[in-house]
């Protein structure tokens, strides 16, 4: 009751009273932030991985040698390891795309229609029957970003140019052919919308000159983040002079980034918080010097020094209490309409405040991570109560004859 009164502070101690208003203000803002931030640096990295490891395997097995030419025998060994979902033989290449005027680098992946038909993510972004003409030797599917890009349509031309043609005396030639676009996808991420284009396997295998031989086989996992310790069965089930890749080497310089930059930003918006636990700090202080007689009369009366430690120590407890609470419902709200909140801002100032482009997602993710929310609440709360000890201990050591004689 004591503490709740000293809070409501009188029109001649007002400016206590906006200390503490600034205090509950910043650490409301500080929790929000955090969590904001915190959830879409989370879920631009679950995003990122879905799409980056739902279209690319989890382990790759190469061979040292070159290509591989016995895929087949490789795959069925791969398949029998459990674990192992599925197991791919491709043939990747980089190439130019070339049409309506427009050129763009791309990378040309040949897959079976079998096993682009098994890759989830991908089928349900394509467009309508594409899968059923996936085969010959004049069939693509290609990006939507790319298509719009070179300005092709649904059953258009796209030219493909390769550096590693025919080989003539004169040297090696580059390799132009112009293939029918039968189906276009949008799987959100604009590395692969931008840039990817699906070749039939023995098409691909023809035009970049591998002969019957891939050029390694991409194998997926149930759980990519703990199953690689089937690693070393791979390997020994694949053979001699064969190398595996993961999907942590491939992606390797991303995962440092996002983790970098996820440590780095906690350390950073956790200073608002602090800067707001020590308003608490100055504003108890303040407090305490205005309410010295009222103090000294107190324990005049019986009250202990516990008792009004207890008092200041409620009254700044309160104020990040409140504040963390505020701060919370802020953060949970603005993750859960994140999406909506960016287009609203975006039309409302003409900009793209998300550009897919950079960022490779079509739209802002927010996953919040409960472990981490509690963290950041929790964060907020030991800091605030070890900003209110100093100044409620001061208030336990006033000495009530001290302040009555100079009060």
């Amino acid at each position: 009751m004591i503490a709740a009164r000293y809070l409501r502070a009188k029109r001649q101690e007002s400016f206590i009273s906006v200390i503490s208003l600034f205090s509950l203000i910043g650490i409301a803002l500080g929790v929000a932030t955090l969590i904001i931030v915190m959830s879409v640096m989370n879920g631009f990295r679950v995003e990122l991985l879905r799409s980056i490891l739902g279209l690319s395997g989890h382990i790759t097995v190469q061979s040292q040698m070159g290509n591989l030419a016995d895929y087949d025998a490789i795959t069925q060994r791969m398949k029998a390891i459990p674990g192992v979902t599925r197991a791919v033989p491709i043939v990747d290449g980089q190439v130019m795309a070339s049409q309506n005027g427009a050129t763009s680098g791309v990378l040309v992946r040949g897959i079976r229609r079998a096993d682009l038909a098994n890759v989830n993510v991908l089928v349900e972004k394509i467009s309508p029957r594409a899968l059923q003409y996936f085969e010959g030797d004049e069939s693509v599917i290609i990006g939507q970003g790319l298509a719009n890009k070179l300005g092709l349509r649904l059953g258009g031309d796209i030219t493909l140019i390769s550096p590693r043609g025919n080989v003539t005396p004169f040297g090696v030639t580059p390799r132009i052919k112009t293939y029918h676009v039968i189906g276009t996808f949008r799987i959100g991420n604009t590395l692969y919308d931008n840039n990817y284009i699906f070749m039939p396997l023995g098409e691909a295998q023809l035009y970049f000159n591998t002969g019957e031989a891939v050029n390694g086989i991409e194998l997926m996992v149930r759980d990519p983040e703990a199953d690689l310790a089937l690693v070393p069965e791979i390997s020994k089930a694949a053979g001699p002079q064969m190398r595996l890749v993961t999907w942590q080497q491939l992606n390797n310089t991303i995962l440092q980034a996002l983790e970098v930059e996820s440590s780095t930003m906690f350390l950073i918006l956790s200073l608002i918080i602090l800067v707001a636990t020590l308003n608490i700090v100055s504003g108890l202080i303040m407090l305490v010097k205005d309410k010295s007689g009222d103090i000294a009369i107190l324990r005049t009366m019986g009250a202990t020094r516990g008792a009004m430690m207890r008092v200041f120590f409620i009254a700044g407890a309160s104020i990040g209490v409140a504040g963390t609470l505020i701060g919370l419902i802020i953060g949970v709200l603005f993750c859960t309409y994140i999406e909506n909140i960016r287009q609203f801002l975006s039309s409302l100032t003409g900009k793209t405040l998300f550009d897919p482009t950079v960022y490779f997602l079509s739209r802002m993710p927010a996953q919040m991570d409960p472990g981490e929310v509690v963290a950041v609440v929790v964060m907020a709360l030991v800091l605030t109560f070890i900003a209110t000890l100093y100044p409620s201990w001061r208030a336990a050591r006033l000495d009530p004859v001290e302040a009555l004689r100079h009060g």
